[in-house]
């Protein structure tokens, strides 16, 4: 029981560390369409400036990528949602190891896929610090059956 409660309280510390986590991870991703506009607009600039013709359709399908490249809402409220069952399953008084690896896997994939989206040093420093504490996490569901 001694050993379950010190380990709740490792399991808890790493999860609110991910809330933490992903709270920056909202505020950075916030900010990257403006960004990525602001490029899009130095890009257009350019080579209107090189005398490249610029056609109206290529230019909206690139419009197009890069505004589906930069929504990362769906990754960042799975995250929530993983974290938040994890929360609840450490709280249970039954077996929950492999559920909670299992979690770990999601939430591991959507930390992925944020790192692969992003567009910002920033937010893809909070992605990797996201997957090694997802990786801490990991490590210490391993010690439960």
């Amino acid at each position: 029981a001694e050993e379950g409660g010190r380990l709740r309280t490792v399991l808890d510390n790493h999860l609110q560390r991910l809330a933490v986590l992903c709270e920056a991870a909202e505020q950075h991703a916030a900010m990257q369409p403006q960004a990525l506009l602001d490029r899009l607009k130095t890009q257009i600039a350019q080579v209107l400036e090189s005398g490249t013709p610029l056609p109206e359709e290529r230019l909206a399908q690139e419009v197009a990528l890069l505004v589906v490249k930069a929504d990362l809402r769906e990754e960042l409220d799975r995250l929530k949602a993983h974290r938040e069952s994890a929360g609840a399953l450490v709280g249970e008084d039954k077996p929950v190891g492999r559920r909670l690896d299992f979690l770990c896997q999601e939430l591991n994939r959507e930390a992925n896929t944020l790192c692969a989206k992003s567009s910002d040093v920033e937010l893809t420093r909070i992605g990797v610090e996201l997957k090694a504490t997802i990786e801490q996490l990991r490590e210490q569901v391993q010690n439960i059956e």
